[in-house]
């Protein structure tokens, strides 16, 4: 289950006063992404916003997810917050819900001491009996799992995997050499590294520019797993193009431009504060994908 090309997907919005979810665009993702052959679909993290949606929306959002995905590809949901009761409640319902995996991201915000980051982590796994994944992203959270901290939460026995999206090549090793005396897996969550920590240990990555370019992302996975090293470093350099354009608006807005300028799905925008994305920035982001022959 935790290994290949996972995907974040974004969370589809109408383009209506409340920005509502978009339950028909989210099946066209859906379908797009396993048709393409990723092995995962991971909901409610960073590109999938989250932290603007609501409870009740994760909720209804994630049983429909669950529903269409239909046991193909293992389906993660994030479940993590800043406050160790909102976690384990959301956690408890995505299970009962049938969720494969949780991901659970550090608090944020707040930047809690080791043993708090501890605690969180041992309350949420105990209250549920599925996998959990780690989440750890401390350039949003400003707060980072440390080596000693996993080495004790690998203990957990439902605690099987850490997303590092830390850019931090010091601590994916880290994490590796856990894993490597347990049997953690690591994924990484830098779109950047994958190359990199797939050759140090890792097992895979939750990958969010596999919404747009997916074939790169999965022949990467594949170039990897085959050794094939001209392949894989052309592959991985090619994701930089799309990584590029990504500055030119607020995350996610222009990861969801592209899924839909693509005519990938629908998407609609980031919520707001976050604003669409001129026509300006249109251009460059259809020029990005005239590189990968998307369009």
């Amino acid at each position: 289950m935790f290994e290949g090309i996972i995907t974040p997907i974004v969370t589809p919005f109408n383009r209506d006063k409340e920005q509502s979810i978009n339950y028909e665009a989210t099946e066209q993702l859906i379908e797009h992404l396993i048709k393409k052959g990723v092995n995962g679909i991971f909901i409610l993290g960073s590109n999938g916003e989250f932290h603007v949606i609501d409870e009740e929306e994760k909720i209804d959002f994630a049983k429909r997810v669950i529903e269409i995905v239909n046991k193909r590809v293992p389906v993660f949901v994030g479940t993590g917050a800043c406050s160790t009761r909102e976690a384990i409640r959301l956690s408890k319902k995505m299970e009962e819900l049938g969720a494969d995996a949780l991901s659970v991201i550090t608090p944020y915000f707040i930047k809690p001491m080791d043993d708090e980051i501890y605690d969180y982590f041992k309350e949420i796994a105990h209250s549920v009996k599925i996998p959990i994944v780690l989440y750890n992203i401390p350039k949003s959270t400003g707060c980072n799992i440390s080596k000693e901290t996993l080495e004790k939460l690998a203990k957990i026995d439902n605690i099987k995997a850490i997303k590092d999206s830390s850019g931090n090549i010091d601590t994916l090793k880290g994490y590796i050499e856990v894993a490597k005396n347990s049997d953690l897996s690591v994924l990484v969550g830098s779109d950047s590294k994958i190359s990199i920590g797939y050759n140090l240990g890792a097992k895979g990555a939750i990958a969010g520019t596999s919404n747009v370019i997916t074939d790169v992302l999965v022949n990467l996975y594949k170039a990897l797993k085959s050794n094939d090293t001209e392949v894989a470093n052309k592959l991985q350099s090619d994701i930089d193009v799309l990584r590029a354009t990504l500055p030119l608006g607020t995350v996610p807005s222009v990861m969801k431009r592209a899924v839909e300028l693509a005519n990938i799905a629908p998407v609609g925008p980031a919520r707001k504060p976050v604003n669409e994305l001129s026509l300006e920035t249109d251009e460059k982001i259809k020029e990005m994908l005239k590189y990968y022959k998307i369009i």
